[in-house]
């Protein structure tokens, strides 16, 4: 029991190490820009090949976790981060920075998809939710760190070594427990691979009792009944996660007169909220199934983008960003956990890796696609935008519940 405890908090910190590097960019680029002579817009082309080197790493994790297994991508992909980071901190111009980017996004992808199978696979759904968390701990941390070393020591470069030797560090701790993953994974199979009974309460299926065959994979799980719906649903979940957090306080500021100090402390709430929601969506998860979860956090959020559209006092726009925020706590997760009960644990790493690639291209997509649209017709569409991609989101995942429920019930 000890053991799998302690191998759990290793897999958390894995997550907390994946958040790390994500907000480092946006946070340091004022600073780096004039050291490194680059314009302005040089920050969005590094940020495309990082996203571009996880589309790929996520596409491929499947097969990837099939041949090396998950606990020695999990340690070859954060060996690329943590090297590329070191890079980082020493590279002396555009073009090396641009070269770095590439096994960053690459090691970024693999770990992210390995993990996500894992704990889907072998974990309960709180600690998926948990997961999830560590990451919103790591991402809220890599800035704060970031800030601490160029206001202590005037030094961005500083701020990426030392993320850089805690990349390095967990490195260590997971070549120490490299042995522990295929033991671990073995303590947590209650059934034979043949056949898993997963138990129709959790997953919010009281009708139908769910059992899953795994003797095979299927040989093109993107024909499997709710696939491509469920794959909608990602794209539009991070393209719309993003674009709040990447255009929210120009919105604040430009259509709602709010300072931009307010408008990013606000934003930071947003990100407080999606954080706090997810640890708060592990405990709930032990007596609320995920799809019903996962429903309520997609009204919720619905709700908080209504909130942004109404004529009313800044306090309610404060309000309605909390409420998306909570509300997209348990949707990411959520559907992650539940792809093994859908779809079956013999698809679920590839299709698993199929919905990192999805996401990350809504993530890279859609905020710039939004910021044309607002450079011509003007911030103030941010809120009908955001409801937008909010209800389509809900949409898509709801047609995968009906999608498996009519497959099951001709089944």
């Amino acid at each position: 029991m000890f053991v799998a405890t302690w191998f759990l908090i290793v897999i958390y910190l894995a997550f907390i190490s994946l958040g790390l590097p994500d907000s480092l960019l946006g946070a340091a680029w004022p600073v780096m820009r004039p050291d490194l002579g680059a314009p302005l817009e040089s920050a969005g082309m590094l940020a495309m090949i990082v996203a571009a080197g996880t589309i790929v790493s996520s596409l491929a994790s499947g097969k990837l976790i099939a041949k090396l297994g998950t606990g020695p991508l999990t340690l070859l992909s954060c060996l690329m981060t943590a090297a590329a980071l070191l890079g980082f901190s020493f590279a002396p111009s555009l073009l090396w920075f641009a070269l770095l980017a590439i096994p960053l996004g690459l090691g970024a992808g693999a770990v992210d998809a390995a993990l996500n199978h894992y704990v889907a696979t072998h974990y309960e759904a709180h600690h998926m939710s948990w997961l999830h968390c560590f990451w919103g701990l790591g991402a809220t941390g890599g800035p704060l760190l970031m800030s601490y070393f160029i206001k202590e020591q005037d030094s961005w470069r500083s701020g990426y070594t030392a993320v850089a030797m805690i990349q390095f560090s967990l490195v260590i701790v997971l070549l120490v427990t490299l042995p522990l993953w295929k033991k671990i994974a073995a303590r947590r199979e209650e059934k034979p691979a043949a056949e898993v009974v997963v138990d129709a309460a959790a997953h919010d299926s009281a009708a139908i009792p769910v059992t899953v065959t795994d003797e095979q994979p299927a040989k093109q799980p993107l024909r499997l009944p709710g696939v491509k719906m469920s794959l909608l649903a990602f794209l539009f979940y991070c393209g719309v996660e993003t674009t709040v957090g990447l255009w929210g306080a120009s919105f604040l500021v430009g259509a709602r007169d709010v300072s931009a100090v307010t408008a990013a402390g606000w934003i930071s709430l947003y990100y407080g909220g999606i954080t706090i929601g997810r640890l708060i969506t592990g405990f709930i998860t032990l007596k609320v199934g995920n799809r019903a979860l996962i429903l309520a956090g997609q009204v919720i959020s619905v709700i908080g983008a209504v909130l942004l559209m109404l004529p009313l006092p800044d306090v309610v726009v404060l309000v309605g960003f909390v409420l998306i925020g909570l509300g997209f706590a348990p949707v990411y997760p959520g559907l992650i956990h539940e792809t093994p009960a859908r779809f079956g644990r013999a698809n679920s790493a590839k299709l698993i890796g199929y919905q990192m690639a999805i996401a990350y291209t809504g993530t890279t997509f859609i905020p710039p696609l939004f910021g044309v649209l607002a450079s011509q017709a003007g911030i103030g569409l941010f809120p009908i935008v955001t409801l937008l991609l909010v209800v389509f989101m809900l949409l898509s995942s709801e047609q995968v519940n009906r999608a498996i429920k009519r497959t099951r019930m001709t089944g």
